[in-house]
């Protein structure tokens, strides 16, 4: 259980783009602490499936399994949270959702709601808009369509959010509609958006993936945004 009484002055985030290896949950997730170790944020946000890759056969991630307690020792470490994308199984139903980890250990945060194609052979749809505190500050989360969703950008608004957290596949040239879904978010939701989008070849298709995690203020502003390529982070310091 996370109970924070009073909200910390300054949140300090980061957006990471992981190097994922297809089939190999624990060589991923190595992969994740290295960048949660470097990062040192409060809060830190991967991308959409991003423990497994975009494989939407790929084995399930076990919330009791050697890959998640590695990513517990390294946020434990660096004393922040981290927000991870894996496909579960919860009684009896598969999800793409959000796994919020801290040195405490692991919960599912969110569950994807506005699914995408093939998606709804493999998974079924979470219950809807949903946010998670930390440090005080109120944090909504999306997975990728959600992030072109009106509906569930406005039911996340309502939430009285200070931040958008969200992880998405994008294709490289779909750059522009995801940098334009940020601000867009941004202005709806009178929040900050922290984005992270998977950077690298993944599956279904997605040969060259557009990275540039970026985390924007709600006036729009860019605060800062990564690279195309898979291991790049960036980090803010939001007031």
């Amino acid at each position: 259980m996370h109970v924070v009484t009073t909200k910390a002055e300054l949140l300090r985030v980061a957006v990471g783009q992981p190097a994922v290896i297809d089939g190999d949950h624990v060589s991923s997730a190595l992969a994740h602490a290295d960048l949660i170790r470097s990062a040192r944020a409060d809060l830190m946000v991967f991308p959409e499936m991003s423990l497994t890759g975009y494989h939407l056969d790929a084995a399930d991630v076990e919330v009791d399994g050697d890959a998640v307690a590695l990513l517990v020792d390294a946020c434990r470490s660096a004393d922040g949270c981290a927000l991870v994308g894996a496909p579960v199984t919860e009684n009896g139903a598969r999800f793409i959702a959000i796994l919020r980890i801290d040195g405490n250990g692991v919960e599912i945060a969110y569950r994807k709601t506005h699914l995408h194609g093939d998606e709804n052979k493999w998974f079924v749809p979470g219950p809807g808009a949903s946010a998670i505190e930390v440090l005080g500050w109120r944090i909504g989360l999306g997975i990728c369509k959600d992030t072109g969703t009106a509906e569930h950008v406005h039911a996340t608004a309502a939430l009285d959010i200070d931040v958008y957290a969200c992880g998405v596949v994008h294709h490289r040239w779909e750059l522009a509609e995801q940098q334009r879904r940020a601000a867009h978010i941004s202005a709806a939701c009178g929040a900050y958006v922290a984005m992270a989008s998977f950077a690298g070849a993944t599956g279904e298709g997605f040969r060259a993936t557009a990275g540039r995690s970026a985390i924007v203020s709600p006036g729009q502003r860019m605060l800062a945004a990564a690279g195309s390529l898979p291991g790049d982070y960036v980090t803010a310091v939001l007031v």
